[in-house]
Order: C-alpha cells, then sequence, then structure tokens
C-alpha cells in the first residue's frame, strides 16, 4: 500500500480508513475509506512496514526519504516512543482533533496530542499536550503550564516533564508583635531581643548562636526585615555600614526604606523576589532561604513550630515572565528538586503585580 505526499499531508486510499485510523488511531478520514496522516503518522507506518512507499512528485519515498522530506527526526523519536508505550497520539492539529481537544491546545505549541490509555481520536479526551524539544531549543517558561515537555537529547534519548499551575498554600497563622528591635547590616537584620515566638512560631530568622541556642539575637535576611518592615513592626535602632547605603536608604526613622535600599543596592533582583516572599506568607505558607538548593526559596506549608519543622514542600525559582530556559536548566533544577523530595515552582511576577507559577516535575508516560 502506497500513500501520496500532497502538501502537508500524505493521502492514503484503499482500505485505508478501516485498517489505520478505526483500528489504530492513525491519520484522520478524508471521505469513504480514503485518510489523510501526517507525515510523521506516515513515517512511523513506513518504518513498521505498514506502507510500502510515499509517492511525492513521481518519486517514490520510504522512511528514510520521507524523514528527510519532512525534517522531522525528533517528532518522530517522539511520536514511535509513545505508540510503543501504547498511547495513541495526533498531531495538534485542528483538522486532527475533536473539539475538547482542539480547545485543549489552542494558542498553544503543542505538537501532538496523546490520549489516555484506551482512547483515540474518537473519545475527544486529552492525557497530554506534548511539546516536542530538541536539549538546545529555548522555551519560554510562561508558557509551559500544563504542557508535558519530549525533549530528545543529542544521544536520542528521551526525558519527559510535566507542567502545571500549582496552588502554594499553608495553614502557618502568625502575627508578630510589633516594636521589634533591630540593626541593618551590609546584607542582613539582627533582632536583638525578639519574643521566642517571633523564631519558634512565625519562623522568622535564624538564631546568631546557631540552630542549637536557646535565645538571643535572630538574624535576618533583607527580604524578611522589609516583609516585617512593611507590616510596621520592625524598628531600626541605627543602620551599619552606611558607605554601602544608596539614594534610597533615607533614614532610620522609615524602616522600610532603609531594608528595601539597602536590599536593592546588593541585588537587582531584590523587588521580585519580596513580591514573591509577600505572596508566599499571605498564601499561609513560611518561605525560607533556598540557597542550599540553588533556588531562591524553600516553602513549608504545614508546621506548627520549629521543632515540629518537616521537610519543606516545594522549592521556587524566581524568573522574569519573558524567561527562556534551556532543557537542560530545566532537567538540572527538576533532578535536585525530585533527589530532596520537593516541587520544582518558578514564580513570574509581572508588571502589574501579579504572580504566575508554574511546576515542572519528572514524567513516566
Amino acid at each position: 500500500m502506497e500513500g501520496t505526499l500532497d502538501g502537508d499531508v500524505v493521502r492514503v486510499a484503499g482500505d485505508a480508513r478501516q485498517r489505520f485510523h478505526d483500528a489504530r488511531g492513525y491519520g484522520r478520514p478524508v471521505g469513504g475509506n480514503e485518510i489523510e496522516l501526517a507525515p510523521v503518522e506516515a513515517a512511523h507506518l513506513l518504518s513498521r512496514g505498514d506502507l510500502d512507499a510515499v509517492v511525492d512528485d513521481g518519486r517514490r519515498l520510504d522512511f528514510r526519504g520521507l524523514l528527510a522530506r519532512s525534517g522531522a527526526p525528533l517528532a518522530f523519536v517522539v511520536y514511535k516512543d509513545l505508540r510503543d508505550r501504547g498511547f495513541y497520539l495526533s498531531p495538534a492539529r485542528e483538522a486532527w482533533l475533536g473539539p475538547d481537544a482542539a480547545a485543549a491546545v489552542e494558542g498553544t505549541d503543542a505538537d501532538f496530542v496523546v490520549y489516555p490509555r484506551g482512547s483515540g481520536p474518537g473519545d475527544d479526551e486529552v492525557a497530554h499536550r506534548v511539546r516536542v524539544l530538541g536539549e538546545r531549543d529555548r522555551v519560554a517558561v510562561a508558557d509551559l503550564g500544563g504542557a508535558t515537555l519530549a525533549v530528545v537529547d543529542e544521544d536520542g534519548d528521551l526525558t519527559y516533564f510535566e507542567t502545571g499551575t500549582p496552588t502554594l498554600a499553608g495553614d502557618a497563622a502568625y502575627d508578630p508583635p510589633a516594636d521589634l528591635d533591630a540593626t541593618l547590616f551590609p546584607d542582613r537584620v539582627l533582632l536583638w531581643d525578639p519574643p521566642e515566638a517571633v523564631y519558634e512560631r512565625g519562623f522568622y530568622g535564624q538564631r546568631l548562636g546557631g540552630r542549637n541556642a536557646e535565645g538571643g539575637p535572630l538574624q535576618l535576611s533583607l527580604i524578611e526585615a522589609a516583609h516585617l518592615a512593611r507590616r510596621g513592626v520592625l524598628t531600626l535602632d541605627g543602620a551599619a555600614d552606611d558607605d554601602a547605603a544608596t539614594d534610597d536608604v533615607t533614614t532610620v526613622d522609615d524602616p522600610e526604606a532603609a531594608v528595601v535600599g539597602r536590599g536593592r543596592a546588593v541585588e537587582d533582583r531584590f523587588d521580585r523576589r519580596l513580591r514573591v516572599y509577600e505572596a508566599l506568607r499571605a498564601a499561609g505558607t513560611v518561605p525560607k532561604s533556598g540557597f542550599k538548593f540553588g533556588a531562591d526559596f524553600r516553602v513549608y506549608e504545614s508546621f506548627t513550630s520549629v521543632s515540629e519543622l518537616d521537610h519543606s514542600d516545594s522549592l521556587v525559582r524566581v524568573v522574569d515572565p519573558d524567561h527562556a530556559a534551556l532543557p537542560r536548566d530545566l532537567s538540572l533544577d527538576v533532578r535536585l528538586a525530585g533527589g530532596v523530595r520537593k516541587r520544582m515552582v518558578f514564580a513570574l511576577p509581572d508588571a502589574n503585580g501579579g504572580i504566575d507559577w508554574l511546576s515542572v516535575a519528572r514524567l513516566t508516560p
């Protein structure tokens, strides 16, 4: 049996509908028993010996010829792998899809729609919206929510990543007391004699004397201090290393301006990170430094005291809304997060004050 290349589709007549579409989910019917196949579908059938050739302007193309003609080896690797795993899938073309599947990929960069196991094109259910990438193809993080990335590395091996739009929410409830006496240092703030609950229940700061200290001063990150200053509970009694101050630092009579100014002086991402920190606190979670994991924050969603604190739930990296990532970088983040049993989340604060959240995880289809 042969097909005919017509533009960007391969037409197959004879009993093609019964053999390929109705029985095995390939292509789409176009009248009678004829079907249209996307080139990657036709290439798969050629590789299996189910098609003998595809005729292109009088030339008979075999598997090698069609794949070279279509220029889609990465798509073929993904298509074949998912077929071998027992999935039916269709190219993400509106004509190939039912109304629900078409709506699921509208406005996306999906290459394939994958149906749930046991389902096919006629069921119009979507298990995955798959986007095919090489390991050197940059991808806009903002476009990933709900997509499945199929990354073909330079050896031809496949890695799948599932993306989503998570909700970060916790049950932490603590109102810090007013008049917390503090001093501003070049890259942190010290609370000199805070109530125990600031550390034990609010999980603010770290003891200056170390984790085993029974009490004493707390060292706050500039992010934590700015958050407390905005809540009006921080009192600065002096600013150390005034040479490090910028014009944004007014006086210690205005703690928020002093701390935020110092933060901007030492980090150009300070405002974005502060917005994300405050959103996480407002959602009832507790964010702490994610430095040891290569992230901006590690986030706890449930705890009652520091002594009962369990493992953090998520790692959060703050990026620009137009940030484009290499699949290798995503793989590093996801591998590290998975290795320490955490969810990898990207926070994208926009210019209008909103924040989009995106999770990425390894997926075994």
